[in-house]
Parts: C-alpha cells; sequence; structure tokens
C-alpha cells in the first residue's frame, strides 16, 4: 500500500476494480452518446428546422488558416466569416430569419494558430476532422498522466489508465470528438507547461505557455498566474519568462509579417464576438445578475491574493497545486461561456480533492464531508444515468422522453458549482486543515513530498 498526498490506495483493489468500472462507464457513456443523446439533438435540430452544415469548431480556424496561407485573404474579415457560415451551417446566416443561430462563427482566435493548422491547409476537410478528432482525444489522454504529475501523484499504470477512461467517457471528450474545439489542445499545452515547472524544466515550460495562448479565454487565467508566479522570484524562476517572452515575440513577429495589424483586427473581432456567443457564467446563473457579478469579481479577488499569498511555494508543494487547482476553477465559474469542453479545466481540482480528502474528512463534520463529495457524487451519477438509459436501449426498450434521455448532460450542468463548493469547503473548513492556515509552509510542503508510489 503507499500514501498519496494524504490519500491511502488499496493497490489491489484499485489495479483490479477501478479499470474495469471506468471501462464500462465510458463505454456507456459512448453508447447512451451515439444511441440516444446524439439522436435526440438530431431531432430537435429538424423540428426547429436550423441550418446544418459540417457543425466543427474546426472550421472557422482551419477556412481561416487555409485562406490566409494560401491565399493572403484576412481571415477576420466579414468575406471569410461568410464563407465560414457556408461551411458550418451549410448555408450564410439570415439575420431576418429568427429561428437562425447568432453565432456567426467567425476567426476569433490568435492568428499564429494558423501555425498549428498549416500542415493541414490543403487537404479535404473531411481529411482533417478525422485526423484532429483522434489528436483531441489524444490530447484529453496525455493531459491526465501530466496533471497527475503536476499534482503529486504517482500512480501505476492501471490507475493512471483509469484516469484517462474516466476522462475520455464524459462531455468534454464528447465534444471534442463531435465538435472538435481546440480547447483539449490548449489544456494539453499547459498541462505540458505545468509538468514541466513541477520539474524545473523551467525553459520548456514557458515556451508551452506560449502556445498556450491560442486559447485564451480556456487558458488566460492559468497564464497570467504562473507567469506572475515566476516573476515573484526572479533569480530562480527567470527561465520561464525568458522563454515565454521570446516564444510570444516570435509567434507575434511572425503573424505581423503574414497579417499586418492583426493584432487589431482580433481585437475587434472579440468586440464583435461578446455581442453574440457569450452567455451569462455560472454565477450569474444561480444568483442576480448582479450578485453574479459580484460574486465572480470577488473570486477573482480571492484568486490574485492566493497567488500574491502563495508567490513563493516552490512548484513541488501543496500549496502551489491548491493555486492551480483554484485558478482552474475560478476560469470554469467567471468565463462568460457554458461550453463542455471547457471543463477539462476541471481535472486538477478534482485531483487536488481527492488528495486531501482523506485528512480533511478526520476533522470535517457530516455536512462539510457532503459538500466535498458532492462533485464525485454528481460524476458517479451522471455515469449510471448513461448506463442505464444505453441498457434500456440495448434491451430494446422504447426511446426515452427527450428530457429523460439528456439526463446526462442535465446532471453534468451542476458539475462546476459543486467543484467550487467543495474547494471551498475544503479551503476554509476547518481551520486546523486549510491549505492557507493549516501549518507553516515547511510543514505543508513535507507533507506534500510525503508520497510513495502505489
Amino acid at each position: 500500500m503507499g500514501y498519496n498526498a494524504g490519500v491511502r490506495w488499496h493497490v489491489r483493489a484499485l489495479h483490479l476494480g477501478l479499470p474495469t468500472v471506468a471501462l464500462v462507464f465510458c463505454l456507456a457513456f459512448w453508447y447512451w452518446a451515439k444511441h440516444v443523446y446524439i439522436p435526440m439533438i438530431a431531432a430537435e435540430v429538424r423540428t426547429r428546422n436550423l441550418p446544418i452544415g459540417n457543425n466543427s469548431d474546426l472550421y472557422p480556424r482551419w477556412l481561416g488558416a487555409r485562406e490566409l496561407l494560401l491565399h493572403s485573404r484576412d481571415p477576420y474579415s466579414s468575406e471569410i466569416t461568410r464563407e465560414i457560415q457556408i461551411g458550418f451551417y451549410g448555408r450564410p446566416l439570415d439575420p431576418k430569419k429568427k429561428s437562425d443561430p447568432i453565432d456567426k462563427e467567425s476567426f476569433v482566435y490568435p492568428l499564429f494558430v494558423v501555425f498549428l493548422l498549416a500542415p493541414t491547409v490543403t487537404l479535404p476537410f473531411g481529411v482533417v476532422v478525422a485526423i484532429f478528432r483522434w489528436v483531441l482525444m489524444g490530447s484529453i489522454a496525455l493531459s491526465i498522466p501530466l496533471w497527475m504529475y503536476t499534482m503529486g501523484f504517482r500512480l501505476k499504470p492501471l490507475v493512471v489508465l483509469s484516469g484517462i477512461l474516466f476522462a475520455l467517457g464524459s462531455f468534454p471528450g464528447l465534444v471534442e470528438y463531435y465538435q472538435q474545439n481546440l480547447a483539449a489542445l490548449s489544456v494539453l499545452l499547459v498541462a505540458a507547461a505545468a509538468a514541466c515547472i513541477a520539474g524545473n524544466r523551467l525553459a520548456l515550460g514557458g515556451g508551452l505557455l506560449a502556445f498556450a495562448t491560442m486559447k485564451p479565454d480556456t487558458c488566460g487565467l492559468l497564464v497570467v498566474g504562473l507567469l506572475a508566479w515566476a516573476s515573484f522570484s526572479w533569480r530562480s524562476r527567470q527561465r520561464l519568462l525568458w522563454s515565454f517572452a521570446g516564444t510570444i515575440a516570435i509567434l507575434l513577429a511572425i503573424s505581423e509579417i503574414l497579417l499586418p495589424h492583426w493584432i487589431l483586427r482580433f481585437i475587434a473581432a472579440i468586440r464583435e464576438y461578446t455581442t453574440y456567443a457569450t452567455t451569462p457564467n455560472i454565477l450569474q446563473l444561480l444568483f442576480p445578475s448582479f450578485l453574479g457579478t459580484l460574486f465572480s469579481l470577488l473570486l477573482l479577488a480571492f484568486l490574485f491574493g492566493l497567488w500574491f499569498q502563495w508567490r513563493t511555494a516552490d512548484a513541488t508543494t501543496l500549496r502551489f497545486r491548491w493555486i492551480l487547482a483554484w485558478t482552474c476553477i475560478v476560469t470554469l465559474a467567471i468565463i462568460p461561456k457554458r461550453a463542455s469542453y471547457n471543463q477539462l479545466l476541471l481535472i486538477p481540482p478534482f485531483l487536488t480533492l481527492l488528495s486531501q480528502f482523506r485528512d480533511f474528512k478526520k476533522g470535517a463534520d457530516i455536512i462539510q464531508r457532503a459538500f466535498v463529495s458532492t462533485p464525485f457524487a454528481c460524476l458517479l451519477l451522471q455515469w449510471l444515468t448513461a448506463l442505464f438509459l444505453s441498457l434500456s436501449v440495448i434491451f430494446g426498450k422504447q426511446m426515452p422522453s427527450p428530457f429523460v434521455a439528456g439526463m446526462p448532460d442535465h446532471i453534468f450542468l451542476a458539475i462546476v458549482p459543486l467543484t467550487l463548493l467543495a474547494m471551498t469547503t475544503m479551503t476554509f473548513l476547518p481551520p486546523t486543515l486549510q491549505p492557507m492556515r493549516g501549518g507553516q509552509p515547511s510543514q505543508i510542503d513535507k507533507s506534500s513530498r510525503s508520497q510513495k508510489e502505489c
């Protein structure tokens, strides 16, 4: 048996039972998605008479890259946006049609994303989709061991494989497979950068962070936080900053050569994007708009204070891992777009909660333990519901109603607020176990390093 940041794993049971459970849940989730959820969504689209095209989030980026690199056209232009709509929706959007979507699907990325897509611009888009489906699924799979390493987990391969199966058998995996958003790749880059930082490979970590800025809405807070952390200990961490600055300077310079003044076009595209593609964040949904906005600002202030308070924390300490986890959950709570692919950022908070749960429950009452357990109960309920619906279809039961068919989706909507509640509970209660007040830094750091391999 072994200890992992306060968690005692029963190794034999894990090695035999956990991979089996993970595989069953993963297969059940994908069977439900293919035979229940996707047909339900397709029927709803037909009923509402919505335009149907390739519906790939990759298409606006790919078409913009192709037109820029092969034909020297501005991917931020209204002409390219119209061509994107023809591919994405099957036709240009008609503002006079109330049933038409409002999302224009413009090219709203930093220009240097075209470097990633450059090898594919001469290929048919159907081939590009087939390639990127597996690139993005592979990105999710690779991010799991990287986050585990960063958060202090040293686990046997079968346990890591179980984590990968759980991640693939979830809504972020489903959305990435069918819609090909670049969020999975950006999160992989941040996970790799964090692992490099934890392993004292700061120069490589800085370069990876620079590439992760291609998805600033998803990874922006993490990038800014890590750069601020490095700046507070300039002498020992300057390699991270120099590497990031050098890499981003090269990306910006080459982009400027390709399309002069592109940054101004990018900013204009972002401003327009906020008028049609953003939604209230999760806090603004749970509370009145004013209170939701206020809580969002308070969360940001708390996060900035946390980064400052723990600015000297080493990358291998428990405090550093808590900062990463808090940055991820704050991003998900305040981002003005509730997209499932962004919830890949739940991985660090989940790992942090798991690593500290054994120590936490020793001093917590039943209500506090319940709060910390709710996000995991939510995930379990989602998989059990998908398994039940899959078995119902397999054994010939009548197709469920749309509400019942989409139940795993409805359950998953609660995961971010429940994780935020769990993080808040474990951070502030009870006082003797708080990572912010639970002993001197040396004590905390020592406990975080007292891990043995499972």
